[in-house]
């Protein structure tokens, strides 16, 4: 069975180069060849790139006028016009538009954390080291943690763009008002929860994700705290462990007391004051920024009795079609140079919230206007890469979330209705992956 490149590690903290990021800021291939095959057969040297390419995107964190800007720039330096297509209004969309296409729709292409694995299985993915080198994209200089996550035997399928991690987000005015302190676990997060609905300051003192909203990547957090998570590698017995039961338990009894489930999205709520505490993506930040009537605070995530507040990685990289010509994959190459260089991903995350990806991106700006932003680089420390099962099994994110829906709005059994889950999951690996694993 096939197995996750060691460079890619899914437990315990990710590993990159804080101190250099705090110093200078942090479908199928129908050719009937593999991805692979074709890069490594193609002399770059001798390949000219395209005078064209086309980017499917879903302007991830509301970047459509950064990108065009990041876009226009490009063309200017190099000559190549670049054709943007709004391929979806969310990841998922625009993962699914590229396989209707057959993987031949768009030469570069904005997939999330959850939504490239199936796009390699469709063979629809070329491995982008040697299209980056030929591009001469310094790689070296992305945030390790980030860019390793799509790392997968021993070849690199994307590149890191719209990354994120989820943040905690609180009411600052409100917690100076009652003299709360910033919370380390979860169980300070109920604490103030509490104490900010019975002073009568919300109605919500923490609001949770619903289903279509992430809400199994931002649990992953709660669950790890508690000892738990979604599966350990490819055993999904982890789902029904005594310590992911008593963290959703533990959020099961919060809904009605001292926490609400979102009808929109965390966010919304949070920004929009109608919750005091939430935990979304730093993808976020200048959107909660823009809208809130009230001091914005940002902490480290929770933690528990297992652990300190680790955070899964997220957010979105760029990939490259293996259905691509050559020429459009040397050209995408450059692309993904011109959008992750150092000063344009400091402009773009300065644009949207999302963390840089470049380790010598100059974030000074960025933080002297917005101070908020610098938790988000500094919890880069404690990033953890996902759980197998929402973020490597087809179906699995969706599966994970309809089940965390019915726990959280619900008052039924948690283990029984994780132990179905289990089961599940189960069943999905071995109807859509253990063939291809083999």
């Amino acid at each position: 069975m096939k197995k996750l490149s060691t460079g890619r590690a899914l437990r315990g903290t990710a590993v990159f180069s804080l101190a250099a990021l705090a110093l200078t800021a942090c479908g199928p291939d129908t050719s009937g060849e593999s991805a692979e095959a074709e890069t490594n057969d193609t002399d770059w040297s001798s390949v000219e790139p395209a005078d064209s390419i086309i980017f499917a995107t879903n302007h991830p964190g509301g970047s459509q006028d950064i990108e065009n800007e990041l876009i226009e720039e490009f063309t200017d330096e190099t000559g190549i016009e670049v054709e943007v297509i709004t391929s979806g209004a969310n990841y998922e969309e625009t993962s699914q538009w590229f396989q209707t296409g057959g993987g031949s729709n768009a030469d570069v292409i904005v997939l999330s954390d959850a939504t490239w694995f199936p796009n390699y299985l469709n063979d629809a993915l070329a491995p982008v080291d040697e299209l980056l080198e030929a591009a001469e994209v310094d790689t070296s200089r992305f945030v390790t943690a980030l860019y390793d996550d799509y790392l997968y035997e021993d070849a690199h399928y994307g590149a890191p763009y719209a990354r994120s991690t989820p943040l905690f987000y609180y009411n600052a005015d409100q917690y100076e008002e009652l003299g709360l302190e910033v919370p380390t676990t979860w169980e300070e997060v109920a604490e103030n929860g509490r104490a900010l609905v019975e002073a009568g300051l919300t109605d919500s003192g923490f609001s949770f994700p619903s289903a279509d909203s992430y809400v199994s990547w931002t649990a992953a957090n709660l669950a790890w705290a508690y000892g738990g998570a979604w599966s350990e590698d490819w055993d999904f017995s982890a789902i029904a462990s005594d310590g992911t039961v008593e963290a959703l338990e533990f959020a099961q009894d919060g809904v009605g007391d001292w926490a609400t489930v979102s009808s929109t999205t965390p966010d919304d709520d949070f920004g929009a004051g109608v919750t005091s505490q939430a935990i979304a993506s730093t993808g976020s930040l200048v959107g909660i920024l823009s809208v809130a009537d009230f001091e914005v605070g940002t902490a480290f995530l929770p933690g528990g009795p297992a652990a300190e507040g680790e955070t899964p990685t997220g957010g979105a990289g760029l990939m490259i079609a293996s259905a691509s010509s050559p020429e459009k994959q040397l050209a995408a190459a450059m692309f993904i140079g011109h959008m992750t260089q150092p000063e344009n991903t400091a402009r773009f995350s300065q644009a949207t919230g999302y963390v840089p990806v470049n380790q010598d991106s100059d974030m000074s700006d960025v933080y002297a206007e917005t101070p908020q932003f610098e938790t988000a680089v500094e919890q880069l420390s404690r990033s953890r890469s996902q759980d197998n099962a929402r973020v490597f099994l087809p179906g699995g994110d969706l599966e994970l979330s309809q089940t965390l829906q019915a726990i959280l709005t619900g008052d039924g059994d948690v283990r029984e209705q994780l132990e179905a889950l289990q089961t599940q999951l189960e069943e999905l690996y071995e109807s859509e992956l253990a063939s291809e694993l083999d």
